[in-house]
């Protein structure tokens, strides 16, 4: 039996994890993420009843119950440093003993849905619409610090990726995962489909230029373009790769959902952000009630 370093794996003298200050016991099998800590309570507020409220740092927790599901929202932060911590920690919390720091012999999958904001990259995916992402296509550079491997599909559309745009030039190495099929079939009606690019920042990773001059001024044209069969790329933010990516590796579910706030096609921007999340909030929330199933 493998015991890890109390230097790696961190837990409080309140026997929680060091970032979420969660015990295992307070993590519930449905994890739904959010970035901004305030959209915690958005979330939460739906709840049927809340049995703990957690906070440190920008790491929010609330956990609770919609009619017999039993829920964790938590907030993430922005960018996919965050989401390392976040992943590592959520399967430490349920697959790791935390008396005897080793391995659970039988590991334990949970549910993850990202809940986010993003701008479309597609004319005909207007501001204040949905997309479910289909795949994650990192350019941030987070796998490439862990072994994984990726199926023939994710081969294909990396290396046509890399074809079409030429982006891995003074970019990092791109990589690609695609979303669970336990969860992404019941995220279909309302929502456009297509791959996630998750980039690094928001200004010039995403092609946004104010003062200063961009490496890649064409970023927004060569995504738009890029087809490889139906695959397309409908928006990019900050966190879906490596959600996507890390969930595949560890074992767990996930899929992310987007709410369009910005058309970087059209040059739009919604004029009321927060109604356009809080009707997200409220689908998928009705979504997991119905028919999210619990798989282990």
């Amino acid at each position: 039996m493998h015991r890890i370093a109390e230097s790696e794996l961190i837990i409080n003298n309140l026997g929680a994890i060091y970032h979420l200050n969660l015990r295992p016991e307070e993590l519930a099998d449905i994890v739904i993420t959010v970035g901004d800590p305030d959209r915690v309570e958005a979330v939460s507020k739906y709840f049927d009843s809340v049995e703990l409220k957690r906070q440190h740092r920008e790491f929010r927790t609330h956990t609770g119950w919609l009619g017999k599901k039993r829920i964790s929202v938590l907030s993430t932060g922005i960018g996919t440093d965050n989401i390392d911590i976040v992943l590592n920690e959520l399967d430490a919390l349920v697959n790791i003993d935390f008396e005897s720091r080793s391995i659970k012999t039988t590991t334990r999958k949970i549910n993850i849905i990202r809940i986010g904001t993003a701008g479309s990259l597609q004319a005909e995916i207007p501001v204040d619409s949905f997309v479910v992402s289909t795949h994650g296509l990192g350019i941030d550079n987070l796998l490439n610090f862990y072994r994984h491997e990726q199926n023939e599909e994710e081969k294909q559309l990396l290396q046509s990726f890399v074809t079409q745009t030429q982006l891995h030039n003074r970019f990092a190495n791109p990589y690609i995962s695609g979303a669970s099929a336990h969860l992404i079939k019941h995220f279909v009606d309302g929502f456009s489909k297509g791959i996630t690019v998750t980039c690094p920042g928001f200004y010039g990773p995403q092609g946004r230029m104010l003062r200063l001059g961009l490496s890649h001024p064409d970023l927004i044209s060569r995504l738009t373009q890029f087809r490889y069969g139906q695959h397309m790329i409908c928006n990019f933010e900050m966190e879906t790769a490596g959600l996507y990516g890390l969930s595949k590796i560890l074992g767990h579910h996930c899929v992310s959902l987007s709410a369009i706030v910005a058309n970087r096609v059209s040059n739009q921007f919604t004029k009321d952000g927060q109604a356009t999340i809080e009707r997200l909030i409220e689908k998928t929330l009705d979504i997991i009630d119905s028919s999210i199933v619990i798989d282990d």
